[in-house]
């Protein structure tokens, strides 16, 4: 976490009307990285890396679809992913090692992060994914790239491909043979660009709407709603968050209850969020000074089951010729939840991803939806991935036997 959150209310959110995207992205970055880069360096970064938008779509006068899904991969890892990838380019570029990326995903992060470091120059990806628990377009997204990407198929849950990635961050051996670094939003600069958006929905939002602007995020490591907090302490005038979880709901039970519970995860067809030890809790913690009621003014939690999801996706193509993804559906329950019990509030739905890439669960609902050329192409390439159990010893034995191969 940064030693201090800058506010931004002078220098940003007073001139937001006139900024674009990309300057909104400088001049976040230049305020909590100026000590490390400079202002220069900063504005390339940014220009180059988030040179894509983030529409807000109304759905009626109360609720709108922030869609996060018109980078590379179709999700909004994108923000992320391309960030980082300049970023570290830039901090690595007169390092003489190799920078290893270790990543685990539960989808979508993968995918961002395999396109966003693809071919640059000295960095390689190894990214961890759960077998038969990511959709097949993400898959492969995952495992056809090749060059500086490694895929790993974990027999496991998201929560132990985490475990391996933070695990090997321990292991001193391991760190003797690799330069690590990692491309989940354990890391900070995965999490900066990601509240970016927040700012870009508000500067939307303004030129249509007012009153109370609440945010729902779909959620499972929690990077995202982490996010739009850092965004709030900033200066954002965000109203209240809610975070909208399939059956894995440890945090809506601990925003309830005040205790926190993390169990293994159970797999749902919301996959992305299928996480029952989400990572990013610990930096909500530390936001609030670990005072539970505090957070509890800020954010409001939510759950769903697979059964009301579906049902969602086809009320939302029913009543608004909107089609949402299975993660924004969610988003959509809890929104709407939340507007019975809060009337006069707009609310802003984060949609993270393209619904092209969920077709098993989407077509048996909707019928044949549209897949997009960049996805339907991936069908006919091969999957490269290497196959390993969950448990570290093997992963340690893998990742230090290929160090002694690359010497």
């Amino acid at each position: 976490m940064p030693v201090e959150i800058p506010n931004l209310e002078n220098s940003v959110i007073r001139d937001i009307r006139e900024l674009t995207l990309p300057e909104l992205a400088s001049r976040v970055s230049t305020a909590l990285l100026s000590e490390d880069l400079s202002e220069s360096t900063i504005n390339q970064l940014c220009q180059s890396a988030i040179n894509f938008p983030a529409p807000l779509i109304d759905l009626d006068e109360q609720l709108s679809v922030l869609e996060l899904w018109h980078g590379p991969s179709l999700a909004f890892k994108d923000f992320g992913a391309r960030y980082m990838a300049a970023l570290m380019s830039e901090l690595v570029r007169d390092e003489e090692r190799t920078l290893t990326i270790l990543v685990a995903t539960s989808g979508d992060t993968g995918g961002a992060v395999a396109a966003g470091f693809l071919g640059v120059p000295n960095v390689e990806v190894i990214i961890l994914y759960p077998s038969g628990r990511v959709s097949p377009l993400q898959e492969k997204q995952l495992t056809t790239l090749g060059h500086n990407i490694t895929a790993l198929e974990i027999d496991g849950t998201f929560d132990d491909c985490q475990t391996l990635v933070k695990t090997a961050f321990l292991d001193a051996e391991v760190n003797d043979h690799y330069l690590l670094s990692s491309a989940n939003s354990i890391n900070i600069s995965r999490l900066i660009p990601q509240s970016f958006y927040y700012f870009e929905a508000y500067r939307q939002w303004l030129e249509r709407h007012e009153g109370p602007l609440v945010f729902c995020i779909p959620s499972g490591n929690f990077g995202n709603l982490t996010a739009g907090l850092l965004a709030k302490k900033m200066g954002l005038p965000i109203h209240q968050l809610i975070a909208a979880t399939n059956a894995n709901d440890v945090v809506p039970r601990y925003l309830q209850s005040g205790e926190y519970s993390p169990r293994p995860s159970q797999a749902t067809i919301s996959n992305a969020m299928d996480v029952g030890a989400p990572s990013n809790f610990r930096r909500m913690e530390d936001m609030y000074g670990h005072m539970w009621k505090d957070m509890t003014n800020d954010i409001v939690g939510y759950s769903y089951t697979d059964g009301e999801t579906k049902a969602a996706i086809l009320d939302i193509k029913s009543k608004y010729d909107y089609t949402m993804d299975p993660h924004g559906a969610v988003g959509f329950l809890a929104a709407k939840d939340f507007q019975k019990q809060n009337p006069g509030c707009h609310v802003i739905i984060l949609e993270t991803a393209h619904p092209a890439k969920f077709l098993p669960v989407m077509n048996p609902i909707l019928g044949e939806i549209d897949i997009p050329d960049r996805l339907a192409q991936l069908s006919s390439l091969k999957k490269t991935a290497t196959p390993m159990s969950k448990d570290y010893a093997a992963f340690r034995t893998w990742i230090l036997r290929r160090a002694s191969l690359q010497q």
